[in-house]
């Protein structure tokens, strides 16, 4: 904000000469994810005056696979360049290394950025809409009471190293899993999953090979699964799994690695990152502070996919930190942070509702997942359109009765073997066999046409699989 702007700012309301000629800013964001600089350019667009602040230099690096999904495309801003690295059309599954098949289609299943791209091009979004951004500034905390804070539709933001804080009548945090306004909040998270990941670059036959085809595997732990995104010279390779046992989730990685003939060359990167959930009951404000993105605990639990939850959760942080700013005491900011929270959750809540029932059901058989997406021709319809935005894993479950079947019968499956201490896996995989037997031919139609598996080894009258390796 500039000196000019800060003296015309009608909204600073000075208490004593600490605070003559304090600029006040509408909204502060912390963090310059895909959360933060969607809140940013929210909240500019309204025509707000917005500090976006960052403490690491842009582009920085983030541990990530980069898939961008329907989700992600339709909440980017109007005329949003994306820097695509690639742009997937096949996507290859295996169980454990095991039972390789590949799934095409003949228009873009989803699309693969570098985070360090993405991220700055998003918060250049931001500035052209009008927010100023601040880099290499580490937040310590937030106040909303106390000496540092003028009056009580003002929250001070203390920079680390700096005497005097910022001013807000807003703010959004967006800094990540690991967040401090997340804490100040009281943020609770309910699942936390280790994600390893190597950066490889590869030579141009190798790079060819994967050109367009991506590879998840369900992994050998409970809940996991590797990925394999091609980025023009280099592959994004990563596995991720529960919290609790790093040494098997590094085994994991480096037997895929291996098994994938890459074990040669050097990663230009290697990293990792905990990912985290939110509890159904954890708080998204506090005051006049809001939170968004991971450090909200926003992610579809079964796939850990986050970037969508970050662009629609800042996307809608911004617009209602808006309101909170406007607001002119406590009960009316209280009610539109309120308001904030119930839309995240009418929203976002329920689809992270479907990926944990989808999540539990996956970490007892990852093998129904891979026998449905690569033998049953509706799940995998199901997979492209999701996967372009065309629906939701909501949805999903709503209209389509075989998913509704398969999860209400595995929760109350579930429910009985915690009072008898009996398996769920047996009687869901019956179920799940039973249903699409009946249901084989329906929804063959939705995204008919234009989706086809490959013929490969695995498929009577194939010729040769195209193999996950290299």
């Amino acid at each position: 904000m500039s000196s000019e702007n800060a003296a015309g700012n009608e909204d600073v309301e000075p208490a004593g000469d600490r605070w003559q000629d304090r600029p006040v800013w509408d909204v502060v964001v912390v963090g310059a994810g895909p959360a933060g600089a969607s809140a940013a350019y929210a909240a500019a667009v309204a025509g707000r005056k917005v500090l976006l602040v960052e403490k690491a230099e842009l582009p920085r690096y983030k541990t990530c696979g980069g898939g961008i999904i329907g989700p992600s495309r339709d909440s980017l801003p109007p005329g949003f360049d994306l820097p695509l690295r690639d742009r997937v059309h096949a996507v290859t599954f295996t169980l454990n290394g095991k039972l390789a098949r590949t799934r095409r289609a003949r228009s873009m299943l989803f699309g693969l950025v570098n985070r360090p791209e993405f991220d700055n091009a998003l918060v250049e979004a931001a500035v052209k809409a009008g927010a100023e951004v601040r880099t290499g500034v580490a937040v310590s905390r937030v106040e909303q009471h106390g000496p540092a804070v003028p009056d009580r539709r003002t929250v001070a933001v203390v920079l680390a190293g700096e005497d005097e804080p910022v001013l807000a009548r807003a703010v959004i945090g967006a800094d990540g899993s690991a967040s401090r306004i997340g804490a100040h909040v009281g943020v609770k998270m309910e699942q936390v999953d280790l994600g390893l990941e190597a950066e490889i670059p590869v030579p141009d036959s190798v790079a060819e090979d994967w050109a367009g085809r991506a590879l998840v595997d369900w992994g050998p732990l409970p809940g996991s699964y590797g990925w394999v995104f091609p980025k023009g010279d280099t592959l994004t390779v990563g596995v991720i799994s529960a919290r609790g046992d790093g040494a098997a989730t590094k085994r994991y990685l480096d037997d895929f690695v291996g098994r994938l003939g890459l074990a040669g060359f050097e990663p230009r990167i290697s990293s990792g990152h905990l990912t985290r959930c939110r509890a159904d009951d954890s708080p998204l404000s506090r005051g006049r502070v809001l939170v968004a993105g991971d450090a909200a605990g926003l992610l579809e639990p079964w796939t850990r996919e986050g970037i969508s939850f970050a662009l629609r959760s800042g996307r809608l942080a911004g617009e209602w930190a808006v309101r909170v700013a406007e607001a002119h005491d406590a009960v009316d900011a209280r009610r539109q942070a309120l308001n904030y929270a119930f839309a995240v959750k009418a929203g976002l809540g329920v689809e992270m509702g479907v990926g944990r029932r989808l999540l539990r059901i996956f970490a007892r058989r990852p093998g129904l997942f891979h026998a449905a997406l690569t033998g049953f021709r509706p799940a995998w319809n199901v997979f492209a359109r999701f996967t372009r935005g065309a629906t939701s894993l909501a949805e999903v479950v709503r209209v389509h009765p075989l998913a509704r079947r398969v999860l209400d019968t595995f929760d109350r499956r579930e429910a009985e073997a915690a009072r008898d201490g009996s398996d769920t896996a047996e009687d869901v995989g019956e179920v799940t066999e039973a249903a699409a037997q009946q249901g084989a031919e329906q929804d063959d139609r939705a995204d008919g046409a234009g989706e086809r598996p490959s013929q490969g080894r695995d498929e009577p009258g194939g010729e040769s699989a195209r193999r996950p390796s290299a």
